[in-house]
């Protein structure tokens, strides 16, 4: 991420790109969309459709400067994939004890619904940060944030101007799902290890899970 020298715009930083982020939501929707029907909160596709329709809306109301909308919409689209993963992983859940879904089909919607928890919980992550990307973009520099990233102590990062984007956050739930907890990154905010703490337990969740149904527990 390249950031402005100062000059007569001293202390601005160049504005966090927001398509990783569109690009996330886009593909937790068609991860979504390889769930069977019987896992799926209403037709599989629906999912992706909303996040399509809305998509559109926050994409003009960001270029036009109407952030207010556009963070409203975000959430919207962040609310109804945690509403999608929760609700399908309660419906998996459900059919475990009488071995509802097949070996093949368990595989690929335990892996549908880990893939899933990382992308959502990685646009949470970078949607409530520090007031957002908006509110990251107006700080001369990240200090304010739930997180202490290994660049804000490193020798060799421009501490001062450097500021997490959303592939930080998505190495984040990434570790989070993996090893159940943050690895080179310190929680600094309680709302944060709350969060972090739901996407652990969900990711557990869908191991426990799996390794349950390999030695016939359920």
């Amino acid at each position: 991420m390249n950031y402005s020298k100062p000059s007569s715009h001293a202390g601005r930083k160049a504005r966090e790109p927001r398509w990783p982020a569109f690009i996330a939501m886009l593909a937790g929707g068609m991860v979504y969309l390889a769930l069977p029907d019987r896992l799926s909160m209403g037709p599989s596709w629906l999912l992706l459709v909303v996040i399509l329709i809305l998509l559109i809306p926050i994409n003009i109301t960001f270029y036009t400067g109407r952030y207010n909308v556009t963070r409203v919409l975000t959430f919207g689209v962040n609310v109804a994939i945690t509403i999608g993963l929760v609700g399908s992983l309660a419906l998996l859940i459900q059919g475990m004890p009488h071995h509802t879904d097949p070996p093949g089909t368990l595989l690929r919607s335990a892996t549908s619904l880990w893939i899933t928890n990382i992308l959502v919980f990685a646009l949470w992550y970078w949607k409530l940060d520090a007031g957002g990307p908006l509110g990251r973009d107006k700080q001369h520099h990240y200090s304010e944030g739930a997180f202490l990233f290994p660049q804000m102590i490193s020798r060799e990062a421009p501490g001062d101007s450097w500021s997490p984007n959303f592939l930080d956050y998505l190495f984040l739930a990434f570790n989070t799902s993996t090893a159940f907890s943050p690895t080179d990154t310190a929680v600094l905010s309680r709302w944060a290890k709350l969060v972090m703490m739901l996407q652990s337990l969900i990711s557990l969740t869908i191991v426990i899970l799996l390794a349950a149904r390999a030695v016939n527990i359920f």
